[in-house]
């Protein structure tokens, strides 16, 4: 059984923010080119320039990062009826807005929010988003104590890429850990019930082995120019320890700064946000005996297993099976859908992510459908989450 985790703590959070004029926006990796002889089964030996890391150069880029980003890092310590929690954030203005994650002061009676600087204050939740479990805190302090980081873009992120961690794990303060970027576009549960019952879902999660445990909930993920591209938001684990504390798995999830982006502006002007909602389940990916039991050629897409009665999907007539097969609960006869806006999408994830980063209620969306041995395009007006 898959076992997700948020990664609150008990004890103490703390945010981490940099500025703007940190100059880190103008540091790129220092690389040395080697030519290297690559041998690749039978073929020829084959010259290539290889770009090796200047492994001094990196270091002094990571201390440099880390002393530009560890002045904005607090500490948001939670009470709650069930105790106490910890996690992290990082301050997003000079306005003292501070963006964490929504399940660190989910049922808090009181919070406080200590800088490193040593100013310690009570802070008001302005507005949360349980969809991407993002909420921000308005906090009093004087302006010189808020570190505000630069936000960067989550479009551009390749898998390989290095990123930093930066929050509190296990309540060990301003905590850096380094990683890569493992893979986009997962999916992770909503913390939001949907009418059906189940949860919604979250997409474009960044997914990535740069350490972070309970504690770095709501912590910023860097890219090495210093650049807030994710919200550190959850752990794949593998049990619990004697203490009761999830096990990281080595596997952890942060939401796209992207969607960041999008959320916070409404939650402080509105206190909430809408995401667009297309109403439909649909296969992860397909596998080759569900291609071939659902007698489907095409190798990528979302393929649909239902449609929820009035929903946008079903105004648009998107179609969901109803032809029984071999595998219970795999019904024949659904659309796949294969593309969104003309942009081709390989599976459901991808699907999601691009709905949730990219529309809001209201937005026409065209999806390329194949249904039977036809290719046909729907027009879909989304609507806002139920």
């Amino acid at each position: 059984m898959k076992r997700f985790a948020p990664l609150l703590l008990i004890g103490i959070i703390f945010i981490i923010t940099i500025s703007c004029s940190t100059g880190l926006n103008n540091l790129e990796v220092p690389t040395v080119v080697e030519q290297k002889e690559i041998i690749i089964g039978n073929n020829e030996p084959t010259v290539h320039e290889v770009v090796v890391a200047d492994i001094a150069n990196t270091e002094d880029l990571l201390v440099s990062v880390y002393e530009a980003v560890s002045p904005g890092v607090v500490a948001i310590q939670t009470l709650s009826d069930d105790g106490g929690g910890l996690g992290s954030g990082f301050v997003y203005d000079k306005f003292g807005h501070i963006i964490t994650n929504y399940h660190v002061i989910e049922n808090a009676v009181d919070f406080e929010v200590d800088f490193p600087s040593g100013e310690k204050v009570r802070g008001e939740v302005v507005g949360s988003d349980l969809d991407s479990d993002i909420a921000v805190i308005k906090v009093d302090v004087p302006q010189e104590v808020l570190v505000p980081l630069s936000l960067g873009n989550s479009e551009s992120l390749r898998v390989g890429q290095p990123v930093v961690a930066i929050g509190n794990p296990y309540g060990y303060r301003s905590t850096m850990t380094l990683g890569i970027v493992s893979a986009k576009e997962r999916t992770l549960e909503s913390i939001r019930e949907s009418p059906g019952g189940g949860l919604f879902s979250a997409g474009a999660i960044i997914q990535t082995d740069a350490s972070i445990n309970p504690g770095n909930s709501g912590g910023p993920l860097l890219n090495l120019n210093g650049e807030v591209i994710g919200v550190n938001r959850a752990i794949k684990t593998t049990g619990v320890s004697q203490l009761g504390e999830p096990i990281n798995s080595g596997i952890g999830f942060a939401i796209t700064i992207d969607i960041v982006k999008r959320v916070v502006p409404e939650l402080i002007a509105n206190g909430k946000y809408d995401y667009p909602y297309l109403g439909i389940s649909a296969l992860p990916e397909l596998s080759l005996m569900e291609m071939e039991l659902l007698e489907i050629t095409h190798s990528t897409g979302a393929y649909v297993v239902d449609v929820v009665s009035d929903s946008p999907a079903d105004k648009a007539g998107l179609k969901s099976g109803t032809g029984n097969t071999e595998i219970l609960g795999l019904r024949s006869g659904g659309d796949l859908i294969i593309a969104v806006d003309g942009r081709p999408i390989q599976i459901f994830d991808e699907l999601l992510g691009y709905l949730m980063t990219y529309k809001s209620p209201g937005d026409k969306m065209t999806l390329t459908v194949i249904r039977g041995n036809e290719e046909i395009d729907l027009e879909v007006v989304l609507e806002k989450r139920p």
